[in-house]
């Protein structure tokens, strides 16, 4: 029962003879999830202002290069409170919030926000692509949809600036990873994407949605994406383009 529903959920080797019910050609390219906070409004706006656009130059770019931008968070401990109404209110005015109705916004619950961002995503918008992104980050929306076009022919793709580093043990330090002692002897994580930006296919959000509930989460969302396609047939795109610590020519992100 479980392969049959995850049959229907798309994941189908690439000779089965089954069909969507979907055009393919009518699917929006990437889905772009700007993960942001509480008390954020100013970056919100640099980044309406610098590369997603509002109103009519929003839905523009939707229905013309099939890229969907949205600002996801979460809702207060205090449900309902002055932080969600300042949210709710922004939203009316911009229509470009993708609001977590059932996750509340802690530090601690970031990787678990990214996760959901992609099983909530998957299930509304059937794209291609899924893009997360942190709220200081500026994106390149041209070359960003030039450089997934490429690899439209891969049905499972993650794709970013992999990287792979120290797993730090002490609990007063600012990257302190509580299970630590599952990277092993010489504390080193796995490669990964940097959490700036990634992208992941349309199969891949889908094997999140589905097992969103037994996915686990690590001390961050890049390491956390990185441990949940280890056993799957994932091909990993070390893309220097998706690097954002520098803006080069033809870069797609940079942060600020």
């Amino acid at each position: 029962m479980q392969l049959a529903a995850a049959g229907q959920e798309g994941f189908k080797s690439k000779g089965s003879t089954d069909t969507d019910d979907k055009d393919p050609k009518k699917r929006p390219l990437v889905v772009i999830g700007i993960l942001t906070r509480f008390g954020r409004k100013n970056n919100r706006d640099a980044i309406r202002k610098a590369w997603m656009g509002t109103g009519a130059a929003l839905k523009k770019r939707e229905n013309e290069k099939g890229i969907i931008t949205r600002f996801v968070i979460g809702r207060s401990a205090n449900r309902g409170d002055s932080l969600d109404q300042d949210i709710d209110s922004e939203n009316k005015q911009t229509n470009d919030f993708f609001i977590l109705d059932h996750h509340v916004e802690a530090p601690k619950e970031f990787p678990n926000k990214a996760k959901l961002f992609f099983a909530y995503a998957v299930d509304k918008w059937d794209a291609e692509y899924y893009a997360k992104v942190n709220d200081d980050v500026y994106v390149n929306i041209d070359s960003l949809g030039a450089t997934l076009a490429t690899h439209l022919d891969k049905p499972r793709v993650y794709i970013g600036c992999m990287k792979s580093g120290d797993v730090f043990s002490e609990p007063g330090h600012k990257w302190y990873e509580p299970d630590w002692w599952k990277f092993g002897d010489k504390k080193l994580y796995f490669r990964h994407a940097s959490g700036e930006m990634y992208v992941i296919s349309r199969a891949l959000a889908k094997f999140i949605s589905i097992n969103r509930s037994i996915l686990r989460t690590y001390a961050h969302d890049d390491v956390s994406a990185g441990s949940w396609f280890l056993g799957l047939d994932v091909k990993y795109l070390n893309e220097g383009k998706f690097c954002c610590s520098s803006w080069s020519s033809g870069a797609i992100c940079a942060g600020v």
